[in-house]
């Protein structure tokens, strides 16, 4: 083989290798930026989740200050009515003032 030839061989087996190097350098950068992606992805539905389950809970609080506002408003209008019939009864005994 002459020298030429060689060269040649060299040059096209080099560039093979340089080729497939940064390919395979290219592919793990990819990969690294998928991960990340990926991870911070993660990261936010994780954020979204502990979101919603606070929403939730407070939901669940007000909901329960809610029932607990609404018996009592039952009783102050039982309570109200009770005093009704009381000055009703009064306003008889006393003659209808």
């Amino acid at each position: 083989m002459d020298y030429k030839t060689m060269i040649a061989l060299i040059a096209a087996i080099s560039g093979i290798i340089l080729g497939w190097l940064g390919k395979t350098r290219s592919y793990r950068q990819d990969i690294i930026q998928e991960a990340g992606a990926d991870a911070l992805q993660r990261a936010d539905v994780d954020y979204i989740k502990r979101g919603v389950d606070d929403i939730r809970l407070e939901q669940r609080v007000q909901g329960q200050r809610i029932d607990a506002l609404s018996e009592r408003v039952t009783r102050v209008e039982e309570s109200a009515k009770q005093a009704h019939k009381r000055l009703d009864r009064k306003e008889e005994m006393n003659g209808g003032v």
